[in-house]
């Protein structure tokens, strides 16, 4: 099938279908701009972008947006997409990166490391706040090694700052 096609057709079925939506609620209220609608368009976009092996990203060069457009989306490989995912709804009750250890009664840091592949724990601390701190710090630090691998200047910079 055509790579142009499939990038195009997921998008709109991540913004349209009411079946991904239900699976995946993340995208409910997300939209496609109206020049993008046009298959056409997004092809001729995409043509021009380094997309081979990447996925598609509506948010990483402006956290939050909920809009697809060639001024918001880039293609990222599989590896930093997922880095940038932040599982709100999977997370539990405690800020991102942070979980209660019970046998020490302390919170604990916690950060995947997509260049090693392994979970690092970070430490244990005793505030909630303290811990999500420790955690941003190490997210940052393998955000800017990422960083350094992107052909996408925009893509190395959005890491570079994310999570400062």
């Amino acid at each position: 099938m055509c790579p142009f096609y499939n990038a195009w057709n997921a998008m709109i079925k991540r913004c349209y279908s009411q079946a991904h939506q239900l699976r995946s609620p993340t995208y409910v209220g997300c939209t496609v701009c109206a020049e993008w609608l046009r298959f056409s368009n997004f092809k001729a976009w995409m043509e021009q972008q380094d997309w081979k092996g990447k996925e598609l990203d509506k948010d990483l060069l402006i956290k939050g947006n909920r809009v697809y457009s060639p001024d918001t989306c880039t293609f990222v490989d599989a590896m930093t997409n997922s880095f940038t995912i932040d599982s709100g709804a999977a997370r539990g009750a405690y800020l991102i990166g942070v979980s209660f250890h019970k046998k020490s009664g302390r919170f604990s840091a916690n950060c995947n490391n997509p260049l090693t592949g392994k979970r690092r724990h970070i430490g244990l601390f005793d505030d909630e706040l303290s811990a999500h701190l420790a955690w941003k710090r190490k997210k940052h630090e393998i955000a800017c090694q990422l960083a350094s691998l992107q052909s996408d200047n925009r893509v190395a910079e959005a890491l570079r700052v994310r999570y400062l």
